[in-house]
Formats: C-alpha cells, sequence, structure tokens
C-alpha cells in the first residue's frame, strides 16, 4: 500500500484551508493507485475479474446507507442530519427502481452477472464482508464528526469516475453504456457530499485533538477500502483464466 502522507504534528490548530489542504493529501495513498485498479484502466482485467470486483464491491455499496444511518443516529445537530439523509437517498433511492444500490446491481447485470447472484451476496468474500463490517463498526461507536471525516475518501471519487468512464468503455467495449449511470451520477453527488464533509470538520475540528481524531478516520477509511480491493485482487487475479474482452 502506498504510504499515507504523515499525519503534521500540530504545535497549534490548523486553520480551515491548512486543515482541508492537509486531508486532500490523503490522495496519494488513496486505493485507486492499487494494482487492481492500474490494471483496469489500462484494459487489462477479465471478465470474471470485474464481475468479481462489482459482485464484491455492492456488499460496499449496501454498508453505506447503514454507515449513514449510523452517522446521523450519533449526531445531536438536526441541521446535519437533514443535509446527510440526503446520502442515504442517493443510495437507497424512493423507490425499488431507482438508487445508487440499483445502478450497481444494473453495472453487474451489464457484466453478465444475474440480479439473483448480485442479491445473495454469493460471491462476496470474507476479508470483504470483514471490512465492511470494520467501516459500519467505526461509524457506530466513533463520533458523529470522526464518521463524517471518514467520508472524506468522497474527495477523491470524482477524478476517479472520471478515469473509469474514459477507460472502462474504451478497454471493455462489450459493457453497455446504461451500465455506467452510478459513475455519472457519482460526479455530481461527490463533490457536493464532500463539500459538506469539509465544512462540518473545518467547524468541529478547531482543536488539535480534534484534527488529529479527523486524520484518524480518513486514514482508516483509506485503509479499510485498501484491504476491500487487496482481497478481490488476491482472489481474482490469481485465477489462471485468460484475459478476455469479448
Amino acid at each position: 500500500m502506498p504510504p499515507a502522507p504523515p499525519i503534521p504534528v500540530l504545535d497549534r490548530p490548523l486553520a480551515p484551508t491548512e486543515l482541508v489542504a492537509a486531508l486532500r493529501a490523503f490522495h496519494s495513498s488513496y486505493y485507486v493507485e492499487h494494482p487492481f485498479h492500474q490494471r483496469m484502466h489500462d484494459g487489462m482485467l477479465s471478465r470474471r475479474e470485474l464481475q468479481g470486483w462489482v459482485a464484491n464491491r455492492l456488499a460496499y455499496q449496501r454498508t453505506i446507507p447503514r454507515k449513514d444511518g449510523a452517522i446521523i443516529s450519533n449526531c445531536p445537530v438536526p441541521a446535519v442530519r437533514r443535509r446527510w439523509v440526503q446520502r442515504i437517498i442517493d443510495h437507497d433511492g424512493t423507490t425499488d427502481a431507482d438508487g445508487g444500490i440499483e445502478m450497481w446491481i444494473r453495472l453487474g447485470e451489464g457484466l453478465g452477472l444475474s440480479r439473483e447472484e448480485m442479491d445473495d451476496e454469493r460471491h462476496v468474500l470474507p476479508g470483504v464482508r470483514f471490512a465492511c463490517d470494520a467501516y459500519l463498526t467505526f461509524c457506530r461507536t466513533h463520533g458523529w464528526v470522526e464518521g463524517c471525516a471518514s467520508s472524506l475518501t468522497e474527495l477523491f471519487a470524482p477524478g476517479i469516475m472520471r478515469r473509469r468512464l474514459d477507460a472502462l468503455p474504451r478497454h471493455y467495449p462489450w459493457i453497455p453504456a446504461e451500465a455506467y449511470d452510478y459513475f455519472k451520477s457519482r460526479l455530481i453527488q461527490a463533490p457536493r457530499d464532500s463539500e459538506h464533509g469539509l465544512e462540518i470538520v473545518t467547524t468541529y475540528c478547531s482543536t488539535i485533538e480534534s484534527q488529529y481524531r479527523a486524520f484518524d478516520a480518513l486514514k482508516f477509511k483509506i485503509e479499510m477500502l485498501w484491504v476491500f480491493i487487496d482481497t478481490v485482487y488476491n482472489a481474482y487475479h490469481l485465477e489462471p483464466a485468460p484475459v478476455s474482452h469479448g
């Protein structure tokens, strides 16, 4: 795993602009730099590897609204709860026919997975489930501001989504265009969500101790995502199946 940027040794609380810059510096260790993602963006994944990634990532997608519910349950500030609940709606949708989780299932269908095998999570690896449960537990058992800080991986999401929307249609032309709806939705949602997350952290993390907690929360989330993708990489990349995009 690429080393995380050193957490600054603080002799004073960082000003809001300094705190934002320090949080953004974690980009260098984000899990998009994992070899699995490099292979994806270079067009080197087999259909089976892509299917394995999407089937396992669904477990994480389903964790997101639950961790957001945990953050809300710990938060005593109505104004924060009213805005944060939009994240749950974005993923769960307002009906069974919309929302980010549904769009992710449709991505799996576009890759040749059945809805049944996506729904019953038969392909979800133990390490992936452990990582997702760890993230949910973190948000349940830590302060709500730390939960919000852990979500700041959204700072890095738009660039990743744009990279996928460029690389996947080019390298894997057999994937139908409508399968990419999830990535397109995050181009709008992630900047909005990260702006709110930064607003919370810069408002409520005004002491040295609270700023250290924010750094630790973001570091935890990045490491959790690295465990997730490392598990998928080790499970599928070692299979002897040949690379095939047809």
